[in-house]
């Protein structure tokens, strides 16, 4: 009996995951009874909702390794990465101007120091390798005595590379430096500790662990050293007088299900097992030519394959490919022109950047989606190339 396989095959679980049914359930009673504002201490729905929250609060923490204390509910990882470097920047002026940042961040870490650049701030941009990483040595080549911030994700939200975040760490504190850490794409697909990268921020967001949309963390050291921040959104003083505004309940109680369920399957297995993306580039690689795996080929999540096919348009493979649901670049540079930044600045040429499609698994995918995909996708690349 033929196994029956949804269509579109979902492979862009790096753009966004599938809301996680045990994660709905735990969100439901927010939603319906326990419906009150947290800060509304003085009845027993504003308690319940207060309990929930720090309840969820416990929750995220310990997935990171980090206590209650240090973690602040966003709106998101842009919230939370733009919290993070405006804050610090704000927050530590006195200590200098200049911060470092890798060219291949996401768009919410690269466009707030931008815009401290506009404010007076110096900025240096590190080019990554060709397999798209970081190093300590070129961090440690870029600090100068006004560095006050060093901005370096821990896993490529397109290639899936893995930075030396404890390594660059140690750079920063021999420097009394801060260091801020992306960590979105590698939360509940890494064993992520706070204590072993030893990053002073770290943001992270709930869609991309199967939980909701419009939620997420960020982690703000408390002790060796107790960093400060100044806030980005001034109001009622909620989250520490950090992030101000009433508490999403719903969404924090999701972040906190799934960072529980993430923290059950990384003591267990991986939410995906890097078997698929090797299932996946295998069968790639034996059906076509002229194929390029982008990224390190070891130091890589386990669920991202980029790969360039040499002579054709990711736009058009995909758009012939209409069974599979992959990514011609990032989610964040959707609707905009040119192939992927990160890509370019990796030192991939034009045409094998255009060509690239980012093919991403998760927690639900399986090994018939896998195998029907390869099918579906080595098919249209014939097919355009005229070999069919």
């Amino acid at each position: 009996m033929e196994t029956k396989i949804n269509r579109p095959v979902y492979l862009d679980y790096n753009a966004t995951t599938p809301l996680d049914k045990r994660v709905l359930e735990s969100m439901m009673a927010a939603l319906t009874s326990s419906f009150g504002n947290p800060s509304s201490e003085s009845h027993s729905l504003g308690r319940q909702a207060r309990d929930m929250v720090e309840a969820a609060r416990n929750q995220t923490a310990k997935l990171i390794g980090a206590s209650a204390r240090e973690i602040i509910f966003t709106s998101g990882a842009t919230e939370g990465c733009n919290l993070a470097i405006k804050g610090a920047a704000e927050a530590y002026r006195e200590r200098g101007n200049h911060i470092i940042v890798s060219a291949i961040e996401h768009k919410a870490v690269l466009e707030p120091c931008k815009r401290l650049q506009q404010q007076g701030f110096s900025l240096t941009v590190l080019r990554p390798d060709s397999f798209g990483r970081i190093s300590q040595e070129q961090v440690a080549e870029a600090i100068t005595k006004q560095t006050m911030l060093v901005c370096v994700m821990l896993a490529n939200n397109v290639v899936g590379t893995i930075n030396p975040a404890d390594e660059i760490d140690a750079i920063c504190k021999k420097h009394g430096i801060l260091f801020f850490c992306d960590a979105t794409q590698a939360i509940g697909k890494l064993a992520v500790n706070v204590n072993r990268i030893n990053a002073d921020l770290l943001a992270f967001s709930a869609h991309k662990i199967y939980g909701p949309k419009g939620v997420g963390a960020l982690y703000v050291r408390g002790k060796s050293p107790t960093v400060r921040l100044t806030a980005q959104i001034d109001g009622g003083g909620q989250e520490h007088f950090l992030r101000s505004g009433t508490l999403n309940v719903p969404g924090i109680v999701g972040l906190g299900k799934a960072c529980e369920l993430c923290e059950e399957e990384l003591d267990d297995k991986p939410s995906v097992s890097s078997s698929l993306r090797d299932k996946l580039e295998t069968g790639l690689r034996k059906a076509i030519t002229d194929i390029q795996i982008n990224g390190h080929p070891s130091e890589r999540l386990p669920n991202t394959v980029n790969v360039s096919f040499g002579g054709i348009e990711a736009v058009s493979l995909l758009g012939k490919t209409p069974e599979v649901a992959a990514s011609a670049s990032s989610a964040c540079e959707s609707g905009t022109s040119g192939s992927n930044y990160v890509l370019r600045a990796m030192g991939i040429n034009e045409d094998l950047a255009s060509s690239a499609v980012r093919f991403s698994m998760g927690r639900f995918t399986t090994e018939e989606e896998i195998d029907f995909a390869v099918e579906r996708i080595c098919n249209s690349v014939l097919s355009l190339r005229g070999n069919t």
